[in-house]
């Protein structure tokens, strides 16, 4: 047995898998030792890294296509704009030829249903929000990049919201409460709050006032992304949901955290599985490094507490970066699948870098693997996944499979053409603005308005034309009007109107759960 097909044994599968390509060894493909990936497995999550230029889009491309033939819908950030092209067949040449001979493939052109989206309102695309108060404050604070304090502070001027039923559902309702708060009229309020300076509510501010001007405003609002929407299956095929950041790339932690809103919502919305022959839905964070850059410890450690529960409702997560480091240790924990293209060691970081990769991966007696991390060609990646029995596979230098879908972008106008068919372009295009804190906010400070005139005196029905005395005892407040007027009873009933709307619970990320 030749040492391709010694590492191959350890990638055969009983059950369907994604065929990411075959082993290389000494220089040498075969094409019948192929490396695969179970689909029973991809609810364990997956890392695809490497260095600029060698190729993880595109495997990213090839993995989304073959979950999407497969009845897998798939989630993906579009950052550069590199994968529009999942929406078209391919186009064959002498590279995609030879590659297809190197790998056993048998490649033929194939399109994926794709569903395009914008975050927020500036893009080509079906645009996608999400409340404010959805958000949550946890997310928000990575968005605005709060530090530890101001995230509390945040924290405890969402729950005078929630509890003072101001439904927060855009940059503009959070403006005004913490305007509020901060005003004359509010002081009693913020000091009822505790611990929440004037100065520390400013700095909110602005950073709010700074979002907007980034066109944050675009994003929160309502109509609010269902998130079981990114779950459709058209003619048996999962639905492939591109999402661009539009013109919010001045703010790129907003994109990721917003994946981030997505995956928690889905936490909350799907039942529990248990093990499944495939996954439900498959997320892909491309450039994960925005997500984990300058988290505070609190968002770090919901990060983790999601990834790790979230398999059991069937869902998979990939994130995608330039090196493993780029991913806290307590999450790279849990990603069961690794496709490592290229590094680079040019600094005494990377070196660094690098070793602690090495250290990540099991022994195998066929590769250096400091030398052949940094030796990958374009399109070739250092692979080891979970088996079927859930046991770490054996360590391939793998010379990856072309995508069947084109390798280039469509253009904008073709993706607006695209949003303008979809099912959700009627659902998501128009901007809904409701009554919520600011209109509620704004209406408390306004004067209160003018008392109508008396009606005409010859428009008084004869009944009510009584001698003074009779009608006196007419407007006698009965026993139930004198109990509805007492102060204490009105007190009451307003405590209680406000207790309805004030049911709001917080999921793992501080986001919204009204209780049914």
């Amino acid at each position: 047995m030749t040492a391709q097909s010694d590492i191959a044994a350890g990638y055969a599968t009983d059950g369907a898998a994604v065929e990411l390509g075959a082993v290389l060894v000494g220089g040498v493909v075969e094409p019948t030792a192929r490396v695969r990936l179970p689909l029973a497995t991809l609810n364990r999550h997956g890392l695809v890294a490497g260095a600029t230029g060698t190729g993880k889009t595109k495997t990213l491309q090839l993995i989304a296509e073959q979950l999407s033939a497969a009845g897998v819908p798939v989630v993906m950030a579009d950052v550069k704009g590199d994968l529009s092209g999942l929406s078209r067949p391919g186009e064959g040449g002498e590279r995609v030829t030879a590659r297809a001979a190197e790998t056993g493939d048998d490649w033929r052109p194939q399109a994926c249903p794709v569903q395009f989206l914008s975050l927020g309102t500036g893009g080509a695309a079906v645009p996608v929000r999400a409340t404010v108060t959805s958000f949550g404050p946890i997310l928000l604070s990575k968005v605005l990049g709060l530090n530890d304090t101001q995230e509390s502070t945040l924290g405890l001027i969402f729950h005078w919201a929630d509890t003072r039923g101001l439904p927060l559902l855009d940059v503009k309702d959070l403006r005004s409460v913490i305007g509020h708060l901060t005003s004359d009229e509010g002081k009693a309020d913020l000091k009822g709050l505790g611990g929440v300076s004037p100065a520390t509510a400013g700095v909110i501010l602005r950073s709010l006032v700074n979002l907007e001007a980034q066109g944050g405003d675009t994003f929160f609002g309502e109509p609010e992304l269902d998130p079981r929407d990114l779950m459709r299956v058209v003619d048996g095929r999962g639905v492939v949901s591109l999402l661009e950041p539009a013109e919010l790339q001045a703010r790129p932690a907003l994109f990721s955290t917003f994946l981030m809103w997505l995956l928690a919502e889905l936490f909350e919305v799907l039942p529990e599985e248990g093990d499944l022959d495939q996954p439900k839905l498959v997320f892909f964070f491309d450039e994960a490094h925005l997500l984990f850059a300058d988290a505070s410890k609190a968002f770090l450690e919901r990060i983790t507490q999601t990834v790790k529960l979230i398999r059991s409702k069937g869902v998979g997560v990939f994130f995608c970066t330039q090196l493993p480091t780029d991913v806290p240790n307590a999450v790279l924990s849990q990603l069961g699948a690794r496709v490592q293209h290229a590094l680079r060691a040019f600094t005494p970081e990377d070196q660094a870098a690098l070793a602690k990769t090495v250290r990540t991966y099991p022994t195998t007696p066929h590769y250096e693997l400091d030398e052949a991390l940094r030796s990958l060609g374009i399109g070739e990646a250092v692979v080891t996944v979970l088996s079927e029995k859930g046991a770490p596979t054996p360590v391939a230098w793998t010379r990856l499979r072309a995508p069947r879908s084109l390798m280039d972008t469509i253009g904008s106008d073709a993706i607006g053409q695209a949003a303008e068919a979809s099912e959700l372009h009627g659902k998501y295009a128009g901007t809904v603005d409701r009554e919520s804190a600011y209109e509620k906010l704004a209406a408390k400070v306004a004067p209160p308005p003018e008392t109508p005139p008396p009606p005409p005196e010859d428009r008084v029905e004869p009944e009510d034309r009584a001698e003074p005395g009779r009608r006196a005892e007419r407007e006698e407040p009965g026993v139930v009007a004198q109990v509805l007027g007492n102060s204490a009873v009105k007190s009451f009933f307003r405590s209680a109107a406000s207790a309805l709307g004030r049911e709001i619970t917080r999921g793992l990320f501080g986001t919204s759960r009204k209780r049914r």
